[in-house]
């Protein structure tokens, strides 16, 4: 019996059950639609109703108070941007349960814990989302990149090779020096010097004579 029990604790402390709602209230606002046993989704229902009622009067202060549960300032806007216009005519009833039946393992009964509006997707609704995709990128794929033509742009006109003058080949003469010829110059020289000697050894023969 339920006697004077307002709520089922869920075998947690109060620190650990907390956080768990925020954790699983912020997944429910996030895909719209969660899997977990009975028990926690009839109590995270609790918490969610509550925050979808104050997102559907978007103030400072409800969105704070929401603040406590949803700290992930994308989701939290989501809920008062998205889910709270949309649920503006409904005045209570925001979610459901449906049951799964029990797992394996610890026999659990599991249930799927969603919002009223939440649209489940079909293969066929797939299928025709990616048929009406397709034409539209073939269409895009077909055009032809148009070029402009550039009006600024002038094209890039040569200049000619500057011609060698003679002034500048005149430098590069001087540097190249004669080559020299010493070993001609030796020869000259030896040669002399020989025809010199020759001349020479008559002349003392001549003065040898005349001494005797």
């Amino acid at each position: 019996m339920k006697h004077k029990n307002g709520f089922n604790p869920l075998s947690r402390t109060a620190s650990h059950r907390r956080a768990m709602h925020r954790n699983m209230v912020t997944s429910l606002f996030k895909y719209e639609r969660v899997t977990t046993t009975k028990a926690k989704a009839l109590e995270v229902r609790r918490t969610a109703e509550k925050l979808i009622t104050r997102s559907k009067v978007d103030t400072v202060h409800n969105r704070r108070q929401a603040a406590k549960y949803v700290q992930d300032k994308a989701i939290l806007a989501k809920l008062f941007t998205e889910i709270g216009p949309r649920m503006k005519d409904r005045a209570g009833g925001y979610t459901r349960v449906l049951k799964l039946g029990f797992r394996e393992g610890d026999a659990a009964e599991v249930a799927i814990l969603e919002l009223v509006d939440y649209k489940l997707e079909v293969e066929g609704d797939k299928g025709e989302k990616k048929a009406k995709k397709a034409p539209a990128k073939a269409a895009e794929e077909k055009k032809p990149a148009t070029k402009k033509p550039d009006a600024d742009k002038k094209p890039a006109v040569k200049k000619p090779a500057a011609k060698k003058t003679a002034e500048d080949k005149a430098p590069a003469e001087k540097k190249a020096p004669a080559a020299k010829k010493p070993a001609a110059k030796k020869a000259d020289g030896e040669s002399k010097a020989a025809e010199q000697k020759d001349a020479e050894a008559p002349a003392e023969k001549a003065s040898g004579s005349t001494e005797e």
